[in-house]
């Protein structure tokens, strides 16, 4: 007898939870009818007694798991969905919706040097080391900390000449593709702005390659920043007419820029 109520609690068990209410009713009044015939009342009341604890645990854990399960399920829904990552230049923070992975500082090579590496870093403010030898000796590449160059721009702009150049890593979730658009400040549907600014790169005299960054239409700097040490140096991009199409372009007009992530 025993056997057969432990074979039915088990197949309570891999009921749904829709059935679990009338799966108990069932066993209880298996318990109380057939077994009162055999056992006393009390023996059955308090075979009823531990059955239903052992029931209302099975359906606890029961309960946990489903809730273990769909949290699971929608971190890998999440995960599958697709994230990107982008560089914010000119700016310590990320967007609304954008989570912060790194707030530093612009580096890279000096402006006038030939062998120069093009892209700028947006570099941690913990840095790390592993083998070094203090001093700068032999054959190196260096890395110079950023500055804007803009006294002859207008309002803010003008304001940061000398100041150098913050940055932060922003990671976005449910993007799968996150791009620069020179000459935009908005988005084509189906893309997300995450920020838009102006088109700026190295002067176009200098030694050193660089590349087009999108600084952000409201810059900031690094605190106590001010002093002129030079190093990479960011410049305002104009239009040059010629094999460049004008219009639509214009001759010696600041280019704007838009940094969109296409939503998934």
């Amino acid at each position: 007898m025993m056997y057969l109520i432990l074979f039915l609690m088990i197949f309570a068990v891999v009921q749904s939870e829709e059935n679990a209410g009338s799966c108990k009713d069932m066993l209880q009044g298996f318990l109380t009818g057939q077994l009162s015939s055999v056992l006393g009342g009390y023996q059955v009341e308090t075979m009823r007694r531990e059955f239903k604890n052992v029931t209302d645990i099975i359906e606890k854990s029961i309960k946990e798991l489903k809730g273990n399960v769909e949290t699971k399920m929608r971190n890998i829904k999440s995960t599958s969905n697709g994230s990107a990552i982008y560089t914010r230049w000119g700016k310590k923070s990320c967007p609304v919706g954008a989570q912060l992975v790194l707030s530093g500082y612009v580096g890279g090579s000096h402006y006038t040097h030939t062998g120069a590496a093009v892209e700028p870093l947006c570099l941690p403010k913990n840095p790390e080391w592993g083998i070094y030898r203090d001093g700068t000796d032999g054959a190196k590449a260096y890395i110079y900390g950023a500055e804007y160059e803009t006294n002859e721009l207008f309002g803010k702009w003008h304001s940061l000449y000398q100041h150098d150049v913050p940055c932060s890593v922003c990671l976005v979730r449910g993007r799968s593709v996150v791009q620069m658009f020179p000459g935009r400040k908005t988005c084509d549907n189906g893309w997300k702005l995450e920020y838009h600014g102006y088109l700026m790169a190295g002067y176009h005299g200098h030694n050193a390659g660089t590349t087009y960054k999108c600084v952000d239409s409201d810059p900031e700097s690094l605190q106590g920043s001010l002093t002129n040490n030079n190093g990479y140096l960011f410049y305002m991009v104009e239009a040059i007419c010629g094999s460049l199409k004008c219009p639509p372009y214009v001759e010696g007009r600041e280019f704007v820029c838009a940094v969109c992530s296409l939503e998934n």
